[in-house]
């Protein structure tokens, strides 16, 4: 019946989630746990040459005032970066979200359980809400919202499993211990559109740098850096000439130009929360106008793809 179909539904979902987390979790802890015993002087002291010369390039060219050092500005972030009592703070900080976290699984079980229970409970509230003249429009409407934004999110879940792999896989054959944090963190965050990739890179050198204090800069560090930026680069090609236009292509079916443009809007109404959410908005809209404004040329222009969505649900 549908309480069983809802529940096993529910217990399969769960049981997903935990192999996952039995097998990521453990790891990722293991190797973020290294990473509050940086000594962030050492870093310091590791770049002390490089920094020096890139110091006196600044001052042949008038572009560094005397009072203010390199070296005190990289080893006053990296202190910021690892100070213990922020790593203490960002720990509470942790547990309180993780805490949130639990509260909000329970209650979207809580609610999930229920749609699954009583197939369409959700549509049939919103179309209550509506004239009745409207309730196909609104029908139609949703089935394909959702159709959509479940190959968008399946897509996304994707494009964050081949990049930890791909980044996990080429780190660790350059011998990175840190190897899965930094794939993780750079597949998690290349969500954030543009920025993301930036972030991730980041993040990677600062570690790769952090964990390899004993290599001679020029010699061993700098080849190992230059290896770890090319396998960022190679993930962008790799990201952004198969894994993006394939998610976008076939979920929210829009042109990269009006995905450059709605993340753009996103960022500016919302910075970084607005950039994720701009995409699957965006695609709630189009589909919302194309129900109830098709008549206007401008919104069958902007609608675009969503007619090839729409003989597949209709084929379905």
């Amino acid at each position: 019946g549908p309480n069983t179909a809802a529940i096993l539904t529910l217990l399969t979902f769960f049981l997903i989630i935990g192999l996952l987390v039995l097998m990521y979790v453990p790891l990722v802890i293991q190797q973020a746990e290294s990473l509050t015993h940086v000594d962030y002087s050492a870093i310091a002291r590791a770049l002390e040459e490089p920094l020096r010369e890139f110091q006196q390039f600044l001052g042949r060219y008038g572009i560094q005032p005397e009072e203010v050092t390199v070296e005190r500005l990289v080893a006053e972030l990296l202190s910021g970066w690892f100070d213990p009592s922020i790593i203490g703070t960002s720990l509470g900080g942790i547990v309180e979200t993780i805490g949130n976290l639990f509260i909000g699984i329970f209650s979207v079980v809580f609610i999930t359980f229920f749609f699954l229970r009583e197939q369409g409970l959700f549509v049939n509230a919103l179309v209550a809400l509506v004239p009745e003249e409207y309730e196909e429009n609104v029908r139609h409407a949703m089935a394909l919202i959702t159709r959509l934004l479940s190959r968008y999110f399946v897509g996304i879940v994707v494009q964050i499993t081949i990049i930890t792999t791909y980044v996990t896989l080429a780190l660790t054959l350059l011998g990175i211990p840190t190897a899965l944090l930094i794939g993780f963190f750079a597949a998690v965050i290349n969500v954030i559109p543009y920025l993301g990739p930036i972030i991730g890179a980041l993040f990677g050198v600062v570690i790769t740098i952090s964990t390899n204090l004993h290599l001679d800069f020029y010699t061993e560090m700098l080849p190992l850096l230059l290896k770890v930026l090319a396998v960022f680069a190679s993930m962008q090609l790799l990201d952004n000439m198969v894994l993006q236009p394939w998610i976008f292509s076939t979920s929210v079916l829009a042109h990269p130009l009006e995905i450059f443009l709605v993340v753009m809007m996103g960022a500016r109404i919302s910075g970084i929360v607005g950039m994720i959410l701009a995409i699957p908005a965006y695609t709630v809209l189009r589909v919302i106008a194309l129900a109830f404004l098709s008549e206007f040329p401008v919104v069958r222009k902007l609608a675009g793809r969503l007619k090839e969505a729409e003989e597949i649900l209709e084929e379905e």
